[in-house]
């Protein structure tokens, strides 16, 4: 080979070797800077992971004290829940050994009912409207009369018109022109043996007197008449026909109707069930209209 082509050859292979340093070095450049980056990026990351650790961290208490507080509100809650339990028991067992309250509620809602041969009791169940015994304003000679006179606990005189009656179910319906309130009728399902009950009524001509008892018997029913009674050991006397047989929330649960002749403590009231059909069923035939809802 000619020395001129030696030369040619050698500088060329010395430009291969410089451009291969040039190129490792700005290799190693690149190496350097995307290490660099990564090392930034890295600790961006870290402090990213800090800043969101210590945010759960954060609202992790935060969830633990809000649940504590919870748990103290909850037990301050059924403390007091405790305490209305036990006041409520107290007041059921006050009411459950005394119905004065209840009857001083009940009285302005119960009448006597004066014919001009007979005397018995009747309740408002609707406004200015009267039930009671068909018995009551029939007498013992069965002609229903037409002077009927209702007379509130207050003492005042009020005339009564009868609407009609059911005598297979010893009801009747009277109309005033009075504004006195009316007492509400218990479901006859919801009515228990042995719970506490007291009948009000005019016993002998003796105004608005009560006499207690408890409920013997429920669903009782008697040959010659289509209703059910319940059976109570309430003194039953003549008067307390047609008045209220109430329990100790104040509802009527039942008419005092009649007792068994010969016996004492065996006495029987109209459900509270029959006395709204019959009282329903009289002022839809004759007044198109229902009373009791």
């Amino acid at each position: 080979m000619k020395r001129h082509h030696k030369i040619i050859l050698g500088g060329f292979s010395t430009l291969i070797v410089i451009s291969l340093i040039i190129i490792a070095i700005l290799l190693n450049g690149v190496i350097l800077k995307q290490n660099l980056e990564n090392a930034a990026l890295d600790q961006k990351i870290s402090r990213l992971q800090n800043d969101t650790n210590g945010k759960i961290n954060e609202l992790a208490t935060g969830l633990i004290e809000t649940r504590q507080s919870l748990n103290s509100e909850l037990v301050g809650i059924n403390q007091n829940l405790n305490t209305t339990n036990a006041k409520l028991s107290e007041l059921k067992a006050q009411a459950g050994s005394d119905f004065s309250e209840v009857i001083k509620e009940d009285l302005g809602s119960i009448v006597i009912i004066r014919t001009l041969n007979e005397q018995g009791s009747g309740f408002f169940v609707a406004n200015g409207y009267v039930a009671t015994n068909e018995h009551v304003i029939a007498g013992q000679n069965s002609n229903v009369s037409q002077v009927i006179q209702v007379i509130t606990s207050d003492n005042k005189i009020h005339t009564g018109t009868l609407v009609g009656y059911i005598k297979d179910l010893d009801l009747a319906l009277i109309k005033t022109d009075t504004g006195y309130g009316y007492l509400t009728l218990q479901n006859s399902s919801e009515v228990n043996i042995g719970e506490k009950v007291v009948a009000i009524g005019t016993p002998e001509g003796l105004s608005f007197s009560a006499t207690d008892g408890i409920v013997s018997a429920v669903g009782r029913t008697i040959q010659g008449t289509i209703g059910t009674y319940v059976q109570t050991n309430a003194q039953l006397n003549p008067g307390n026909s047609g008045g209220p047989l109430i329990d100790q929330n104040g509802e009527v649960i039942g008419m005092n109707n009649f007792k068994l002749n010969n016996s004492e403590g065996i006495g029987f009231a109209l459900e509270s069930d029959k006395i709204k059909l019959g009282v329903n069923t009289i002022s839809e035939e004759l007044m198109n209209k229902t009373l009791i809802n």
